[in-house]
């Protein structure tokens, strides 16, 4: 496989990004077109949300991770792949890869790639048009403007405009999903949400920075009181009755104030399995923020 570098025009800016060529010289894609190939940083449920709805919608995706990724809903996020070598995630598999070959071999069967590739050099040996940053670190872990024509960021400590082209609101509520062309994203709270005229806080968070002993799974119904997890010395109870939607692997390394679990007493079961309303809608909303500068902004490849 030979590489060049190909300039790209968009908004005013050039943007390299290197193309690739098979054995006979052909180019992967459509000349003078993009060729909707996608990098998620990030494998957790919204990361993962992104890239199940770009698949079916057409674009060649791949999820860009870290070696010990942390996620709360395991059971619908990609990220779980790095310890689990794939992951299904309503009928689209992702599979863990180790380099651009493996990418390539993976979008064969229509499935999604995982790479471990914490300083993203995947991106000088791929051609990626579209970025998405859904790492959800509530800070900017180094997505810029200059790696992708196209980028996007989900959550706030993105400024639209300045860091990324776009921003996408994750608060849930009533902008949750909005699509931010000038400024930042709401800050995330821990306030709690509403149900039935009752109030209950969903999360949970660390009381210390440690190493977590569960005492739970996915998919259990608890009872508040009940002992669900230990961090240096500190045990996590249940503060309500409900789902336990997520919680963070056994072995995992948090800090103080980080959210580790999340209890639903509205959700089933299965729905433990199913990605939830508020990443569909971000999900849904880059979808949208793609076609949108695909189709009202200029984009060239010459």
């Amino acid at each position: 496989m030979l590489q060049l570098i190909i300039e790209i025009e968009y908004n005013g800016r050039e943007y390299q990004a290197p193309q690739l060529y098979d054995s006979h010289d052909q180019r992967r894609g459509v000349d003078g077109m993009l060729r909707d190939i996608v990098a998620i940083r990030g494998g957790g449920e919204v990361g993962t949300a992104i890239a199940h709805k770009l698949r079916r919608s057409g674009f060649k995706v791949f999820i860009i991770e870290n070696n010990n990724p942390f996620s709360i809903r395991r059971t619908v996020s990609y990220a779980q792949a790095v310890f689990d070598n794939e992951m299904m995630v309503q009928g689209i598999k992702g599979i863990k890869v180790e380099n651009v070959e493996g990418i390539l071999e993976v979008w064969k069967n229509k499935q999604i790639p995982i790479i471990i590739d914490s300083e993203c050099e995947v991106l000088k040996e791929i051609p990626v048009d579209i970025l998405v940053d859904a790492i959800m670190a509530k800070k900017n872990l180094g997505t810029h403007r200059d790696m992708a024509a196209i980028t996007i960021a989900t959550g706030p400590g993105f400024t639209a405009g300045q860091d990324v082209d776009i921003v996408i609101e994750t608060k849930v509520g009533h902008d949750q999903g909005r699509i931010i062309f000038e400024g930042m994203a709401e800050p995330e709270t821990s306030m709690p949400g509403e149900s039935d005229g009752f109030e209950y806080n969903k999360v949970q968070n660390s009381p210390s920075d440690g190493i977590v002993k569960t005492f739970a799974e996915i998919g259990d119904q608890v009872s508040k009181g009940q002992k669900l997890a230990e961090i240096a010395g500190h045990i996590i109870r249940a503060q309500q009755h409900g789902m336990l939607r997520g919680i963070v692997k056994e072995g995992s390394r948090v800090w103080k104030d980080q959210k580790i679990l999340e209890i639903d007493p509205e959700v089933s079961e299965e729905q433990c399995y199913r990605l939830s309303q508020r990443s569909r809608d971000v999900a849904g909303s880059v979808l949208e923020a793609i076609m949108y500068l695909k189709n009202e902004k200029k984009i060239n490849i010459d």
